[in-house]
């Protein structure tokens, strides 16, 4: 798909089983300018439309559906290699963090409260957008230099930032699934920078942070958090054992882009 100025060229498919919803929100589709919207009422339709050439659509999906929750829709979605980069908008009244998890590390995951206004949906619409659309705010030529350490224990969340790299031009990225293997990778590999989450076993990402800043030989490097932690005094210990940038899950391409350019023009 070429570069989105508008919503014009957006396709967008509907999971919703209130046909009132579904009517309401394709309504504000179209007010934003979507014209190729499709509905379908159930997970199994839904992934079964994707799977007949449309895998560039958008999927905006409400949480509770007849078959499957739409948790269970997007992990399914990333379990398939046609379907895991497809940006999926979850549309819910709820809050739990253990329902939303799912969502929070799946990756290119917008979530829209319910009720929702317009302009939050466009705003939804616009970062999904930005999933499908290269760069150009970069210098692509220093990003195929960096070298990047990527630390997450969830191997789905891993699978989605190496996708949003890889946009970037950056190739050459080394994985650990918590911050234990990070130390030990770190002591073999010269890095450019540190993109963790906060909650790891083993090690988690402050006490990663830590030890890079006071016992790492790399203890310069920028180090950018992303994570779905909530706990504002958790968050101030991380701010304070010295991260270069922090992010929420789920997070927005555009948003991790601009980010990641601050963290290494600061270093």
């Amino acid at each position: 798909m070429a570069l989105t100025t508008s919503l014009d060229d957006l396709s967008v498919l509907l999971v919703e089983p209130s046909s009132m919803q579904a009517n309401l929100v394709s309504r504000m589709l179209e007010n934003q300018g979507v014209r190729q919207v499709s509905v379908v009422g159930n997970a199994q339709a839904a992934l079964e439309s994707l799977h007949k050439g449309h895998a560039d659509r958008v999927v905006i999906s409400s949480l509770y559906l007849p078959d499957i929750l739409g948790t269970d829709l997007v992990t399914a979605m990333r379990r398939d290699p046609l379907l895991e980069s497809v940006p999926f908008i979850l549309v819910s009244s709820e809050t739990r963090p253990q329902v939303l998890d799912p969502i929070c590390q799946s990756g290119a995951c917008i979530i829209v409260p319910k009720p929702f206004t317009e302009q939050q949906l466009s705003l939804a619409l616009y970062a999904a957008a930005d999933y499908l659309n290269p760069p150009e705010d970069l210098d692509l030529a220093e990003m195929e230099e960096l070298r990047v350490l990527m630390v997450d224990d969830s191997l789905a969340s891993r699978k989605h930032m190496r996708r949003l790299l890889s946009e970037l031009g950056i190739e050459r990225i080394i994985e650990a699934e918590d911050g234990r293997q990070a130390v030990a990778l770190l002591q073999e590999n010269t890095v450019d920078l540190v993109i963790t989450d906060y909650n790891m076993p083993e090690m988690d990402g402050r006490e990663l942070t830590e030890h890079i800043r006071t016992q790492s030989w790399q203890n310069t490097v920028p180090i950018l958090m992303v994570t779905s932690e909530q706990n504002a005094g958790r968050l101030a210990a991380v701010e304070r054992a010295g991260v270069s940038a922090m992010c929420d899950k789920p997070f927005e391409a555009g948003g991790i882009r601009r980010l990641i350019s601050g963290a290494l023009s600061r270093s």
